[in-house]
């Protein structure tokens, strides 16, 4: 019994230890931060309205159920097709799905340089925020938040304390142009 309460305290020290090393160290994820403010939905609105990039949306839905109505024929009459018949349905297939991926690469060219742009415009705002941000927090490691990072404790998450700050700071931009 003594050995199993003192492996549980062990396992205890061995978790909680790097919980008081933590001091000074915060965790963002500056693409979520900026990309989740009013004005990166506002951008993303307004693209979504840009003719371009809706009628390629469009398009690519419509060849998208074209593609899925010519596999489920495909699937339901492969018995009574001919090997011809086949062969030109998998061709039409293969022929839409090409047509779908350049649609989605010219999609996600405009999502992308939308974001860019984004950056672009609320980079200078962002490091400002950053650097009150730190100083206030008296932060002294400040790590990107990505895929390598296994686990990291929300309250060290800045990234919605940043996103908060940059939609005041564009707020206040905003109300001081008009």
């Amino acid at each position: 019994m003594k050995n199993i309460v003192k492996i549980y305290l062990v396992t205890f020290l061995f978790f909680a230890a790097p919980i008081f090393a933590v001091e000074g160290v915060a965790v963002i994820d500056m693409r979520t931060a900026v990309l989740s403010t009013q004005a990166a939905a506002d951008a993303f609105k307004a693209l979504e309205e840009d003719p371009d990039y809706s009628s390629n949306l469009e398009e690519a839905q419509a060849l998208q159920a074209e593609r899925q109505s010519i596999a489920e024929k495909l699937q339901k009459e492969l018995e009574t097709l001919s090997q011809e018949e086949v062969a030109k349905m998998q061709k039409d297939i293969q022929d839409k799905g090409k047509d779908l991926e350049f649609l989605a690469g010219k999609i996600q060219q405009a999502q992308e340089e939308t974001a860019q742009k984004i950056f672009a415009d609320s980079g200078a705002a962002m490091q400002k925020i950053i650097s009150e941000l730190i100083t206030a927090k008296q932060i002294k490691v400040l790590l990107a938040k990505n895929e390598t990072m296994l686990f990291s404790d929300p309250a060290l998450d800045l990234t919605d304390d940043v996103t908060s700050m940059l939609d005041v700071a564009n707020a206040g931009a905003d109300s001081q142009s008009e």
